[in-house]
């Protein structure tokens, strides 16, 4: 089922590149990926949830690929974000994502608006994280005045870079000299010690601030990934390894988790033998119940 469904969003993206995601109604992606309209129902309840479905499949890859990267490396080392986010920004253009963005921007949908909005927040606070580990804590105060700058000059740059001069090269030498940009940015901005935004404000400003903040999220793949190695050696055990996945995926990736569906999950995770009165899974229990009493 999860293949199949991963091939409905695959064949709406195409179609989405090709018309544009209000042109494409759910009768085209239908015909186009071949499955009757209660078998896409069964998957997504309309077809903005379908967008936000291919968003995030994007976006895990990217962030995954990103990670990547930094495997072995030193986390400071400048060229391993060049390459990030050279990586990022040829996902985006291969992906079409610039024009979805826009499309959503320019709707009246408040549930894309405001998906698109956290995935924006995601973004900022990565940076600025990233900015930390490259440009130390001594110049913390200041990097989120910094991380916004960046995005504002990379954004402008890269557009205004690709009109003027067609050049295949283009996302490479926008994020170098953008980056250089930044960094003579922040060597001045520590100096003069001014500021603008409090680096605190990036959980202020994210809504479900909890469950955006990095310990929150390390803290459940920690759970769920202990609770997993049970069935990860057993092919017949896909199911378990899904319904893990699922309630992940729900705290972190939807912006308002269906606690309904996580209650199901938990009761029927609850009678495997592997993982019933297990430490784990009162563990992970308990953290929702709390994720829950914070988000009341």
């Amino acid at each position: 089922m999860k293949d199949r469904k991963q091939h409905v969003i695959k064949m709406a993206h195409q179609l989405f590149i090709d018309k544009g995601f209000q042109a494409t109604s759910i009768q085209d992606i239908l015909d186009y990926s071949g499955i009757a309209k209660g078998t896409f129902y069964n998957y997504f309840s309309s077809k903005n949830e379908l967008l936000i479905a291919l968003f995030t499949t994007l976006y895990k890859q990217m962030e995954k690929e990103r990670n990547e990267l930094l495997i072995g490396q030193d986390p400071s080392d400048i060229e391993i974000f060049i390459k990030q986010m050279e990586l990022q920004l040829e996902m985006n253009r291969s992906n079409n994502l610039t024009a979805l963005f826009e499309e959503v921007y320019v709707s009246n949908d408040e549930e894309l608006k405001q998906f698109i909005k956290i995935g924006s927040f995601k973004s900022l606070r990565w940076l600025y994280e990233r900015f930390v580990a490259i440009f130390g804590e001594d110049k913390k105060p200041y990097l989120l005045d910094c991380a916004s700058m960046f995005m504002g000059i990379l954004s402008h740059m890269l557009k205004n870079y690709s009109i003027a001069v067609k050049s295949p090269h283009a996302i490479h030498l926008v994020v170098r000299y953008s980056v250089n940009r930044i960094a003579k940015i922040i060597e001045e901005v520590s100096q003069s010690g001014e500021q603008l935004l409090e680096p605190e404000l990036l959980d202020a400003w994210s809504p479900n601030g909890k469950k955006n903040n990095q310990a929150f999220q390390q803290a459940l793949h920690r759970i769920i990934l202990n609770l997993k190695k049970p069935f990860t050696q057993n092919i017949g055990s896909k199911k378990q390894v899904e319904l893990l996945d699922f309630i992940y995926e729900e705290l972190i990736n939807r912006q308002e988790p269906r606690l309904y569906l996580i209650d199901s999950v938990l009761d029927t995770l609850k009678k495997e033998p592997q993982l019933k009165r297990t430490a784990g899974m009162q563990k992970l229990e308990k953290f929702i119940n709390e994720y829950v009493k914070n988000e009341k």
